[in-house]
């Protein structure tokens, strides 16, 4: 089993790389989609939640108000803190059970945007980091995900720079241009995942 962990700005366009490496045939476990999981309503991880920041975080239906939350935490490093203490360790559990249950043979992408903060590179037999430029990233944000340029800031100002990303990046993938410039990237890599997991 090769474990490559990928990582990248918000906005830097992670989630297209993961989509394309899901479809060569990686085995993609997804950090923010299991984040989510694990504060579902009726979970221990959202009663947690709910214990540490009070219910005037849940929407109407008893569900986490996500967009409430995260103006809590942003704007706050020791309340964003103390949700990284609850979530995390679940979200470790359930991915290394996702990833028990991949073929020895599997290449295994962690998709994890907190890769780099959270000093999970030694974990990864490689890590590919998606880079695009500060300025990029704050388009995409405002254009593509509605975000005020005060939010998308904030955001982009609560991971690591784009320099302490490339420290711990085997590979890097730029992501500056269209669409149509990542794929050719995305096989490159792909092409080495597989040599480096026949060799292993």
């Amino acid at each position: 089993m090769l474990k490559l962990g990928l990582t990248g700005g918000i906005g830097a366009g992670k989630s297209e790389v993961s989509r394309l490496l899901a479809s060569y045939g990686a085995v993609v476990i997804d950090s923010d989609k299991i984040a989510r999981e694990v504060v579902e309503p009726g979970t221990p991880g959202l009663a947690a939640v709910v214990a540490e920041f009070g219910e005037e975080i849940l929407d109407s239906e008893g569900r986490l108000d996500r967009p409430k939350l995260g103006s809590i935490v942003f704007a706050d490093p020791q309340r964003l803190a103390a949700l990284n203490t609850i979530v995390h360790p679940l979200v470790r559990d359930r991915s290394a059970e996702l990833e028990s249950e991949a073929g020895a043979d599997s290449i295994v992408v962690h998709d994890v945007p907190l890769l780099t903060e959270n000093g999970l590179a030694p974990l990864f037999d490689l890590v590919l980091v998606v880079d695009a430029s500060p300025q990029t990233q704050l388009d995409r944000l405002v254009r593509l995900r509605g975000m005020t340029e005060e939010e998308a800031r904030s955001r982009m100002a609560a991971q690591a720079t784009r320099e302490q990303r490339k420290a711990v990046a085997d590979l890097i993938v730029d992501n500056d241009g269209p669409l149509e410039a990542l794929e050719p990237q995305v096989r490159k890599v792909w092409e080495r995942l597989r040599e480096r997991a026949a060799s292993a």
